[in-house]
């Protein structure tokens, strides 16, 4: 294989169901979605290893939201390397289109220490926000920074915001196989029981008493559930990265007892929505004061564009809500 030569199923997400167990999931593998994303910022292993986890759980996430809606993944933190990680995944505008992710992280790269990624993170918290587009109201749920990892803190807000209880188990790191130049790979899993009524349940035995999975389900539920992480955890690595086996083999070699079912596989791209347009209208709700402060000495306004490093040089005197007079003409408040 070659880094240009596309596997038949990188960069996709195949849905599935167990209906032995009424759990349904999702496997994901991704490498040139990574590729794309990692090339636009010189990060080092440490962050390009959390961009990598978060993007995964983007892709499998993001997955289950209809056309044309808009999920974002974002941990903010402090008192640590990582102070921001921001995820967005857009759904296709059409049925067989592929999605497009993007990702980007703000860090003091003076604050890095050696060993887990998740060492990077602080304190602060995971979210969820949910875009339905023009006319509706975003949704936003949001989780402490926990658990070790971002996986966990993903199943903690499915526990806690949702009480759907979801497991994920994923390989990422770097492939480096002789001929290619090295790049990164991830793949995983996602188990997520079925939505029933959401049961009432006081508090968790978590960490700071927040649900788990296991306190959401009893009897033949919590049986069905706990066989099917079992059988989960039995995956290698290497099977969940995939550069050799199929997910629907995978599938199989998992959950054979368990009757999987799949479904039609979502493409995954990366993809950035920024555009000379976009810069303008974000700058809009500026004074012309406000623009004629941001103007260089070369007399243009400079943006880049974080996810992706698009760089726009704009005419400030077309810029602002009060862009019919140029900047520091004195009249504006």
């Amino acid at each position: 294989m070659t880094l240009g030569t596309q596997i038949a199923w990188d960069d996709t997400v195949l849905p599935f169901q167990l209906d032995a167990s009424d759990i349904r999931g999702r496997v994901a593998r991704l490498d040139g979605v990574l590729s794309g994303i990692l090339r636009q910022h010189a990060y080092p292993p440490q962050i390009e290893a959390l961009i990598a986890e978060m993007t995964l759980l983007t892709a499998m996430i993001g997955q289950t939201v209809k056309l044309r809606w808009k999920l974002s993944l974002q941990v903010q933190s402090n008192k640590a390397a990582v102070r921001t990680i921001a995820t967005d995944y857009y759904a296709p505008e059409e049925e067989g289109q592929p999605a497009r992710i993007r990702a980007w992280a703000n860090f003091d790269a003076e604050k890095l220490t050696p060993g887990n990624a998740f060492d990077q993170v602080g304190e602060g918290y995971f979210a969820i926000l949910i875009d339905q587009g023009p006319g509706t109201t975003p949704y936003q749920g949001i989780t402490p920074l926990t658990g070790g990892s971002l996986a966990a803190c993903a199943e903690s807000y499915f526990a806690q915001s949702e009480q759907l209880p979801t497991r994920f188990r994923l390989g990422f790191g770097l492939s480096t196989e002789p001929g290619v130049p090295a790049h990164w790979r991830a793949g995983g899993v996602m188990l997520q029981h079925m939505p029933k009524a959401s049961p009432f349940v006081a508090s968790g035995a978590g960490d700071d008493g927040l649900l788990r999975a296991v306190d959401l389900m009893s009897g033949d539920e919590g049986e069905n559930w706990n066989r099917a992480n079992i059988l989960l955890d039995t995956a290698e690595d290497l099977e969940l990265v995939g550069p050799s086996v199929p997910p629907t083999d995978l599938l199989v070699r998992l959950f054979h007892e368990e009757t999987p079912r799949v479904f039609d596989a979502q493409a995954v791209r990366f993809g950035c929505t920024c555009s000379e347009d976009r810069v303008r209208q974000s700058l809009s709700i500026y004074s012309a004061r406000d623009i004629g402060r941001m103007t260089t000495d070369e007399g243009i306004v400079t943006a880049d564009c974080q996810f992706c490093s698009a760089h726009y040089r704009l005419d400030p005197a077309t810029l602002g809500f009060d862009a019919a007079r140029p900047p520091g003409d004195g009249h504006d408040g």
